[in-house]
């Protein structure tokens, strides 16, 4: 990175918030920007989480970009290996790779009021940016928890997105802690091969059929020929999303009818009563995120997996205790506790107006003017930032959705003219989060009686929104500016020039 480098735009993160990102200010126009990546690759999440079975749980032509559709996805549900490879293809085909400046974790961004930039400090160096658009992402940087004992456990310990490949788990005693979305491909994966397999769960999750299966030749050769075949694939299950929706956000009580599925689906394969009761959720199904596989309950009723309905207390040597007393000794702790979602450690390292940052901002929970522009922070635009997470569909849509709002945000700034600077105002701030939190309180995450990732330490929801993709598209088209408080930087005075008197 070149000395006091100053460029247009800094994009953090290269997953498909950040790439996308990219592509689309190249789009509009603008070549002035980096990529900001703490790792040696692109990918993000989906470079991060290598652990056996990795996978989607939204079908491939769904989870892609519209403007890069991929016809060659080898599988509905697609695994983490093919999702990183269409990452990186994205970064080729849309001439990225100049821009990316891997090893560059942010330590530091820094407001300057008066010269209306970012001062940003990095791993590789230091450099100013007009305008920051962070894309970290909400499952980037995972979740340990403090287990009195465990600095002292003499075996091998890792989390499900920092998996220890060159730890050999054949005919050792695993413990898995947690069942949330990736513990239920990892247990099927390892289950065959380990000794024991002794899984802790807090509560259980609502567990449906993973209907995957492998795309034949002839119907990719199809989506190659035709394109059109491709995209209509993809609005079907958009439509039938979208269609969805209702049920989780105004009338969770339809949600009856996928429990008595789920529950149908657990019987099939859970002939034990004992265990069946361990694993029958007490709460509304979708409240928790549901999750999807069909090979997770049949690798619990192996012999070799032993289920502890209770959560982790403490370690005592290699012998990890549960709260319901339950002891087992493990040569192995694998952790899928999750991520910092609601408390975001980026969140420390952003210095705004008055020198406070993002995290200070946000001590009474994350809030953002249409999910990306936080007051008091100029120029930031967050991807997938507060309430722009989804319960039922891709992701992708609601980064697409802010990318318009990222590519409208640089015309009005172009429009604008000079050195200009956008800050959400506090009121407008305030107006969209109340009518988010508004509608939240009859959805099925507020209501379904759980406890969830989506909720802060005050018990609020900050990370899901509350409606559709097509309402939320259709709240980031245009910036309105009344929502903004427009910044200048002044324009610099000629020096005098002495009179002849004086000189």
């Amino acid at each position: 990175m070149a000395e006091h480098e100053h460029v247009r735009v800094a994009v953090i993160g290269s997953g498909f918030g950040g790439l996308g990102a990219a592509v689309r200010l190249r789009r509009e126009g603008i070549t002035d920007f980096v990529v900001l990546e703490r790792a040696g690759g692109v990918g993000g999440t989906w470079r991060d989480n290598s652990y056996p079975g990795c996978a989607c749980d939204v079908p491939s032509h769904l989870y892609s970009f519209s403007f890069a559709p991929n016809p060659d996805w080898p599988r509905t549900f697609s695994g983490q290996e093919h999702i990183r490879a269409y990452l990186e293809r994205v970064a080729d085909d849309f001439d990225l790779r100049p821009h990316l400046r891997f090893d560059s974790e942010v330590k530091l961004m820094t407001w300057d009021e008066d010269e209306l930039r970012w001062h940003i400090e990095t791993a590789s160096g230091s450099l100013t940016a007009d305008v920051v658009v962070s894309a970290t992402g909400p499952l980037s940087d995972p979740k340990i928890p403090a287990i009195p004992g465990l600095d002292s456990f003499p075996g091998r310990v890792f989390h499900s997105a920092r998996w220890d490949h060159d730890y050999d788990l054949r005919g050792k005693r695993v413990a898995m802690v947690g069942t949330g979305a990736s513990a239920i491909q990892i247990v099927p994966s390892i289950q065959p091969e380990v000794d024991r397999l002794t899984v802790f769960q807090r509560t259980p999750p609502w567990v449906m059929p993973r209907m995957d299966r492998a795309i034949g030749t002839a119907e990719r050769k199809l989506h190659q020929a035709l394109p059109f075949t491709a995209r209509l694939r993809r609005g079907l299950l958009w439509g039938i999303r979208e269609l969805q929706v209702q049920a989780f956000t105004k009338r969770p009580d339809e949600l009856g009818l996928v429990e008595r599925l789920a529950k149908r689906n657990m019987a099939r394969a859970i002939k034990d009563p004992a265990l069946r009761a361990k694993l029958t959720p007490d709460y509304r199904i979708g409240c928790k995120r549901i999750l999807l596989s069909s090979a997770y309950y049949p690798a619990l009723a192996q012999p070799n997996v032993d289920v502890v309905a209770s959560g982790v207390t403490e370690i005592r040597g290699s012998t990890v205790v549960a709260a319901d007393g339950t002891e087992t000794e493990v040569d192995a702790i694998v952790f899928g506790t999750g991520f910092h979602v609601t408390d975001m450690p980026i969140a420390e390292r952003v210095i705004g107006v008055g020198g406070v940052t993002l995290a200070e901002a946000w001590k009474g929970g994350m809030e953002a003017l249409r999910g990306g522009s936080a007051a008091g922070f100029p120029n930031w635009l967050s991807v997938i930032g507060p309430n722009t997470g989804l319960g039922n569909s891709s992701m992708i849509l609601m980064i697409e959705s802010q990318l318009n709002y990222l590519a409208d945000y640089m015309r009005q700034l172009d429009t604008l003219g000079g050195r200009t600077a956008l800050d959400a105002r506090p009121a407008a701030v305030g107006r969209w989060n109340r009518r988010v939190q508004e509608r939240m309180k009859r959805t099925v995450w507020n209501t379904g009686g759980c406890t969830s990732w989506y909720l802060d330490a005050g018990g609020r929801n900050t990370t899901v929104w509350p409606g559709t993709t097509t309402e939320f598209r259709q709240a980031t088209r245009r910036v309105d500016l009344t929502e903004y408080e427009v910044l200048r930087k002044p324009a610099t005075k000629p020096a005098a020039v002495p009179s002849e008197a004086t000189a």
